[in-house]
Formats: structure tokens, C-alpha cells, sequence
């Protein structure tokens, strides 16, 4: 049973949250906050998040009240380009400032907690609750973390610790006027539906291949779309390639757009085509159908359970393709059983072009 598994903590009025990492990530923990939002509707809910947190939660509906960065450190969040290095010093000087807030709860949602177990404890919560992997310090009240489980329900146990129960079990996103209004200036009106494929992922191996993007936008502007092509400043080379290699007209939007900006593009979006990276998360948050192209472990751990909006596709290869290591207990060097394999060749090549497009058109034929 997901849900209440520990009675609610008294008096509370004020909770802290980490969950300082990746787009995707932030998004899988959106059903958890809702139901501390439910459970403690008095409390304020402060995210101890990235510094993009803060642009992405300005102004825009939702669970979080307020979101406190934390600095860069180990298994926590990478430095930003304009950010120092990580440095103990600075850790310590935001715990110290963080335990003036005097929090009620603090509860851990990222990852296992060997590194972020610390932090939750530095906040001088009354309560602590989380994960725990082997090794990881304990907290007040916690779960073990195992590696194959959805994170949506990973995070809601997480919630059930502290006696609530899920509001809601899909994450959602607000689009605001000002998302909207930033697609209309760059794009106008649109004359024909649109389509967005999302080539990129911060690790290579969740990278279908960019002419297989191409592929797909050949047939889907011949049967009449708008194509484009989105990613980060830094995928503008990986977007080219895509346009490029089209032989019909595409248009690349990287690096062209706000993180709200791309909310509000994905909204008018009839499919959004994406790798298993935080923009393919994003689409579904704010309702848009989507086809996701997902190496076998992240189907079962990333994937939308849903499936009258959304296909996601898995690739089904668990050996790496170039040494030949198993892999099945994850692609990522941390996870056991992976760390023996150091090449950054792709694990979804296998996904075939066809059952891409008859997923798009399975999704558009039932709108």
C-alpha cells in the first residue's frame, strides 16, 4: 500500500525537502510534495534545491513554498559554471544558517543518502525521514533504498513516513502566461500541429541516435507536422546533427528557450519524441502526450506507468555493446554490477525508427 505507513508529526510548521539534482529528478518527487502539501496544509514547504529551482518555482503554482540552495558538494549537485567548487566551509556555513529556520521535518529524497543523509541530519530538523542504502547514515524515521523501483512511489513512501498520503500519483507542472508568452514571441502562431524531438541526455548511453531523429521528422512533416528541435545550449551541436540530417525542414529551438519557456512549448506540442532525460518529463507533467525511448532498468524506474497519453519505448539491450558486460543491474558505474563497464556508447540503438512513428500515430489518432 502507498500511503500513510507512520503517524503524522505534530505541530509542524515548517519542512525541509532535499532534492537538489536533475530536471527529471525534481519531477518524479513532485507527487511526494503534493501530499506534504495535503498532509500539512498549514506548513510551509521549503525545497533545499539547485540554484534553477529557484527560476523554474518562481511564481508558478504548486507544492513548494520556497526553495533554499544548497552549495555544491559530493552526491549532492554539481558546481555551476559561475559557482565555486564545493567546499566544506561553505557546507557548514548553510547548515548553520538553514538550522535558524528551525524545521520540524526534513526529509531526504535523493538517492540513497550516503551523502545526503549528513545534510538532512545538519538541519536540525525534530524529525528526519528518508532513504537508506548499505553504509548510509540512519535517519529518525527511514526506508531502504533499493535500486529498481519507480521513483514517483520511491518518493511517496518517502511522504508516507511522515503519515501522509498521495494526492495524487502523476506529476504535473503549471504552464503560466508568462511560459506562453515567451513561445509566442519566439514562434508565433502555429499554422500546423507541432512536433518536438528531444535528442539529448546528459549520459550517452539514454542517446538514440540522432539520424534516427532525423528519420522520424522526414515522415512526420510529410504527413503534415511541424517539426522541431529542443535541447540545452550545450546540445546545439547534437540538435544540428538531427537538422542536418533531415531532408525536410526542421527547426532547432536549442538553447533558444527558458526552462518555463519550454513548459510553454511542450503545452502546445501534439507529441513531444524524447530520450529518458528531464524534457520528456517535463511534457508529461504539463499534459502532453509523449513517446520516450528508454534503456530496459530506466523503463522500470523512469518510465510513466500511464498509458493512454504516453508510450515509452524500451530498449531491451543489457549487455554493452562494445565489451559485452552485463549491465543488468544498471548502466551507471555506481550501481553494482556496472562498475566493470567504462564505455559511453549507446544502450538504445536497438529501438526501430517504425515503432516510433506507429506510437506517434496510435497517440494522434486518439486525440
Amino acid at each position: 500500500m502507498i500511503g500513510r505507513v507512520r503517524d503524522l508529526v505534530p505541530d509542524v510548521e515548517r519542512i525541509a525537502v532535499l532534492r537538489a539534482n536533475a530536471l527529471g529528478d525534481f519531477i518524479f518527487a513532485l507527487p511526494a510534495l503534493e501530499a506534504l502539501r495535503a498532509g500539512y496544509p498549514d506548513a510551509e514547504l521549503v525545497l533545499i534545491g539547485a540554484p534553477w529551482h529557484v527560476g523554474l518555482l518562481a511564481d508558478r503554482p504548486g507544492p513548494v513554498d520556497r526553495v533554499l540552495v544548497v552549495p555544491p558538494a559530493e552526491g549532492i549537485r554539481t558546481a555551476g559554471p559561475d559557482e565555486p567548487a564545493p567546499s566544506a566551509t561553505a557546507m557548514a556555513e548553510f547548515l548553520a544558517a538553514a538550522r535558524e529556520e528551525r524545521f520540524d521535518l526534513a526529509l531526504q529524497m535523493h538517492g540513497g543518502g550516503g551523502n545526503s543523509n549528513p545534510i538532512v541530519t545538519g538541519l536540525g530538523a525534530r524529525v528526519t525521514a528518508g532513504l537508506r542504502a548499505e553504509g548510509a547514515p540512519e535517519l529518525d524515521r527511514w526506508l531502504r533504498y533499493v535500486f529498481y523501483q519507480p521513483e514517483v512511489f520511491r518518493y511517496l513512501e518517502v511522504a508516507g513516513l511522515v503519515g501522509v498520503s498521495p494526492a495524487t500519483v502523476s506529476p504535473r507542472l503549471h504552464v503560466t502566461p508568462s511560459d506562453l508568452a515567451e513561445v509566442r514571441s519566439l514562434l508565433g502562431e502555429p499554422s500546423r500541429p507541432r512536433i518536438a524531438l528531444h535528442p539529448g541526455a546528459s549520459d550517452p548511453r539514454r542517446r538514440w541516435p540522432a539520424e534516427r531523429f532525423a528519420e522520424v521528422a522526414d515522415r512526420l512533416v510529410a504527413d503534415g507536422y511541424e517539426v522541431f528541435v529542443t535541447g540545452t545550449p550545450q546540445e546545439r551541436e547534437l540538435a544540428g546533427q538531427v537538422v542536418d540530417a533531415a531532408r525536410v525542414p526542421v527547426r532547432s529551438l536549442a538553447g533558444e528557450l527558458s526552462l518555463g519557456g519550454l513548459l510553454g512549448f511542450y503545452s502546445g506540442c501534439a507529441v513531444v519524441i524524447a530520450n529518458d532525460t528531464g524534457p520528456v518529463h517535463v511534457a508529461a507533467a504539463v499534459g502532453t502526450p509523449t513517446v520516450g525511448i528508454f534503456w530496459v532498468g530506466n523503463l522500470i524506474n523512469c518510465a510513466t506507468p500511464l498509458r493512454a497519453r504516453h508510450r515509452p519505448i524500451g530498449s531491451w539491450t543489457i549487455n554493452c555493446p562494445e565489451c559485452g558486460v552485463d549491465c543488468s543491474r544498471g548502466i551507471y558505474p555506481a550501481r553494482p554490477g556496472a562498475g566493470d563497464c567504462p564505455h559511453r556508447v549507446s544502450f538504445v540503438t536497438d529501438v526501430p525508427v517504425v515503432e516510433v512513428l506507429e506510437a506517434v500515430t496510435d497517440l494522434t489518432d486518439a486525440e
